[in-house]
């Protein structure tokens, strides 16, 4: 491993001496290393088995939201998806909260939700967790909704056989009519895609950033509703938020049918321990 980081260090133009490595927490998909050398510190992803891409993607997700100059996100200093040497080179952010930082957090996202763009999605796949994402560019998010995300957690979940019987037909069924539910006009915002508590974090002067996306444009509710869905988001986060960009009145009746994705991708990783939640939303929206 000491290797691949050396590599990883020289490709972000240090070839200073590494005064120190250890291991952090850095989610279930990639090995992290906090790294010291003699000029500055990183924060430094392997991933031994990464698909195509993996890398490259999230280096231009943490670009484009560092674009908008609505929310910190850390620098990127170096990437490679080379198989077996697949690496991701960050600044190291480290700090400790203030009163401030989840308020900030949310005026940040809600500055970021208020960057439009021309239309619903990318304009190359992506990835949530390891799944990959199948991605095109849609006039209408109803439809990008439809087609690049629900359609593709059913086909896998049919794969996997975690969709099946009663469960896949009322999935289906919520896919067809998915138009009666979703507003039509609704315009394309810049979006983390995979914002739960764990993906994001405070730097310096309780600076809240960014980390970890799985960037698309598309309805701002749509990251607010995940938001919701395991917590790590306080009453602080959402008074910014609404001060800043209020959530529009058909969110209520669509949070459930946004979480309803990611329900989906969290069955068909990990297994039917989310299969009652899945259950849950289908039953609302299919009867």
């Amino acid at each position: 491993m000491r290797d691949i980081i050396q590599m990883a260090l020289h490709h972000a133009q240090d070839k200073s001496d590494i005064v120190s490595q250890q291991p952090v927490s850095g989610g279930s998909i990639n090995e992290s290393f906090f790294v010291r050398t003699a000029r500055q510190t990183y924060f430094i992803k392997h991933h031994p088995n990464a698909p195509e891409n993996f890398f490259a993607y999230e280096k231009e997700g943490l670009e484009l939201i560092r674009s908008t100059q609505t929310i910190q996100v850390p620098k990127v200093y170096a990437h490679s998806d080379q198989p077996g040497r697949a690496y991701l080179v960050m600044e190291w952010v480290e700090g400790e909260k203030n009163s401030n930082t989840e308020y900030e957090l949310g005026q940040g996202l809600a500055k970021l939700h208020q960057t439009n763009a021309a239309r619903h999605g990318v304009h190359h796949d992506t990835y949530i967790g390891t799944l990959k994402q199948p991605n095109t560019l849609y006039n209408e998010w109803v439809d990008y909704y439809k087609e690049c995300r629900l359609k593709t957690q059913l086909e896998i979940g049919v794969d996997l056989g975690s969709l099946t019987g009663r469960r896949r037909e009322k999935l289906e069924r919520i896919i067809t009519d998915l138009n009666q539910f979703i507003p039509k006009e609704i315009k394309p915002t810049y979006l983390h895609g995979d914002l739960w508590g764990g993906n994001w974090l405070t730097g310096s002067n309780g600076k809240p950033y960014l980390i970890d996306p799985s960037f698309l444009y598309g309805d701002r509710h749509f990251d607010i509703a995940f938001t919701e869905l395991f917590g790590g988001f306080s009453k602080k986060f959402y008074q910014a938020y609404q001060e800043i960009y209020p959530l529009s009145s058909y969110y209520d009746d669509i949070k459930e049918l946004y979480q309803l994705y990611y329900l989906l991708v969290h069955l068909n990783i990990f297994g039917e321990m989310y299969g009652s939640a899945v259950d849950r939303v289908l039953d609302k929206y299919a009867g």
